[in-house]
């Protein structure tokens, strides 16, 4: 399914140098291990460090043990150090109602990936995004009638080129989560198996418990969801008359490709600052 997945899409090609997001959980472990097992490209992983206290601490040892293990090089970025603020700091620092940690964490966590994919100039970056994942960011846009986002799905969902966006590719979109950790077990991958402290206070928790649900009682719902999205994106597309070629903005404060004056990073940075 991974090498399907990867053939069918063109997600990787020839001379890809690819960037690899590595939390040190089961799906980003095992995409870097099939990754450097089945492609000789130039690799290198970026590890994030959010400031999640022990959990995160934890990860990254499975992360670095694994990089060590496979000959891959790696980099980590923390929130301190490029933000001067932890996701614990954000955490006791928010006076929005409808703001929870997990809207910092995810646009933040893009903001660096993409960065640092860029300083490295890699082509691609894979991020370990798996079937379940998938299922639930298509409910879940559907639910907020986020069509901006809806679009943005995809195994390779790259819609605008420019050379400040570095392309996202999931190699291991078609592969649901009971997959991936018996196949963490038997080949020993290391990887954290404790979730992020604060994923209970998100949407997808709820649409996560919801479609678990669904899947007990009808099994393969998620796979038909996530077939459904691909059939109906193209028509989606065409609709809206999404110009592939055109190019984004400079956010004016840091300097990083938005299709505004500020980018998000920076309006929340700044929120931050007068809270």
């Amino acid at each position: 399914k991974f090498k399907k997945t990867i053939g069918n899409e063109r997600l990787i090609e020839k001379n890809d140098r690819i960037a690899v997001a590595l939390s040190g959980g089961k799906d980003s472990s095992l995409l870097l291990y099939l990754l450097k097992k089945f492609f000789r490209n130039y690799m290198h992983a970026i590890i994030i460090d959010e400031g999640l206290g022990r959990y995160r601490k934890n990860s990254i040892k499975k992360a670095e043990l694994l990089c060590k293990k496979l000959d891959v090089d790696y980099s980590i970025v923390t929130f301190e150090k490029e933000f001067g603020v932890t996701i614990k700091d954000i955490v006791s620092r928010i006076k929005e109602k409808n703001m929870i940690p997990c809207t910092y964490c995810g646009v933040l966590r893009r903001y660096l990936l993409n960065k640092k994919s860029r300083e490295l100039r890699a082509s691609k970056l894979a991020v370990g995004i798996n079937l379940d994942d998938e299922a639930e960011s298509i409910i879940m846009n559907i639910i907020r009638g986020d069509v901006e986002r809806f679009i943005k799905l995809g195994p390779y969902p790259a819609l605008i080129k420019d050379e400040k966006f570095v392309p996202r590719i999931k190699p291991l979109r078609n592969l649901c989560e009971e997959e991936i950790i018996l196949y963490d077990k038997i080949h020993k991958i290391p990887f954290e198996k404790k979730r992020c402290p604060f994923r209970v206070h998100s949407i997808r928790y709820d649409v996560r418990k919801m479609l678990n649900h669904l899947e007990e009682k009808y099994p393969g719902i998620k796979y038909q969801i996530v077939n459904f999205y691909d059939k109906i994106k193209p028509m989606v597309l065409e609709k809206m008359r999404i110009e592939k070629d055109s190019k984004v903005a400079s956010c004016k404060i840091c300097g990083e490709p938005t299709s505004r004056e500020v980018c998000k990073v920076c309006e929340l940075i700044e929120k931050l600052k007068s809270s």
